[in-house]
């Protein structure tokens, strides 16, 4: 049984200790292959040597709402007057450039995590922006998506109707509702199944996940984030995948080795990978 971690931030600093020898665990516990998915700039040049070093683990290039606002102070293009914030063209054509530079790189095979997020203080309108340089950029590269949504499923698919970027793309950690899941499925994307869907209580996920085709999902652990029901309190680990595996198929009363199976498929399909 072969298993794909689809979103695993195995270059954030917890795992600096002993990153080889948890993915070596990971592998033999049956993750055959991973993708580190962008954050920023600043944090792309780890995950490429990562991606090096390590077999069978591939990146993404993008900018994640959380670190729009560190990104944007970053490059200086705050108005020294100005008491609102703001993002210009020409950042955003440094933003742009650099994402296609780092696409072209060995081990690149998708643009982001990009998204919005209604729970953070950044303004909306700032997110949009570097998002839609991201969908831009998706669709003339001809690269999936990763894409990171909370309480903004209706502006996302808005955009998304809008760009109609043609190699789909996942996306992350979904916890919407059945009617939700099955627009994303329409547009192209996959939905990231990850540790939210193992807990009992969460009824509208568990419930929109279960109505959709195996073809529609694929498997994420989010490490070292989004812990599994169970191991709260604990860095969440690429190790763990089997369990939501074993969850996805205790929910739709499918055999593991075909969950395994088709959520592989999908991930390879998806990122043209391993």
């Amino acid at each position: 049984m072969q298993l794909i971690d689809s979103h695993c931030h195995l270059d954030f600093e917890v795992f600096d200790n002993d990153r080889a020898g948890l993915w070596q665990q990971a592998q033999h516990n049956g993750v055959a292959a991973l993708l580190i998915p962008g954050v920023s700039p600043q944090q792309w040049p780890k995950a490429q040597i990562i991606c090096q070093q390590l077999p069978h683990i591939a990146m993404a290039a993008g900018l994640h709402p959380w670190w729009v606002t560190s990104w944007r102070d970053a490059i200086s293009m705050v108005g020294a007057m100005t008491t609102t914030p703001i993002i210009d063209s020409s950042a955003l054509h440094q933003l742009r450039e650099a994402i296609a530079a780092q696409a072209h790189q060995p081990h690149c095979v998708a643009i982001g995590e990009c998204g919005l997020d209604a729970l953070i203080d950044t303004p909306i309108e700032q997110q949009q922006a570097v998002l839609e340089i991201q969908l831009a950029l998706a669709c003339e590269l001809k690269l999936p998506l990763i894409i990171h949504t909370r309480k903004t499923h209706q502006q996302v698919l808005t955009l998304l109707k809008y760009y109609r970027p043609t190699q789909g793309g996942v996306i992350h950690a979904f916890t919407g509702s059945q009617d939700i899941a099955e627009r994303y499925w329409q547009l192209g994307f996959y939905l990231g199944v990850g540790g939210a869907m193992t807990y009992p209580r969460a009824n509208k996920t568990r419930n929109a996940i279960a109505s959709m085709p195996l073809e529609a999902l694929v498997l994420e652990t989010d490490a070292p984030d989004m812990p599994i029901n169970g191991r709260q309190g604990q860095a969440n680990s690429p190790a763990f995948l089997p369990e939501i595996a074993s969850c996805l198929a205790q929910l739709t009363g499918i055999d593991i080795e075909t969950v395994a199976s088709q959520t592989t498929a999908n991930s390879r399909l998806l990122f043209g990978q391993w």
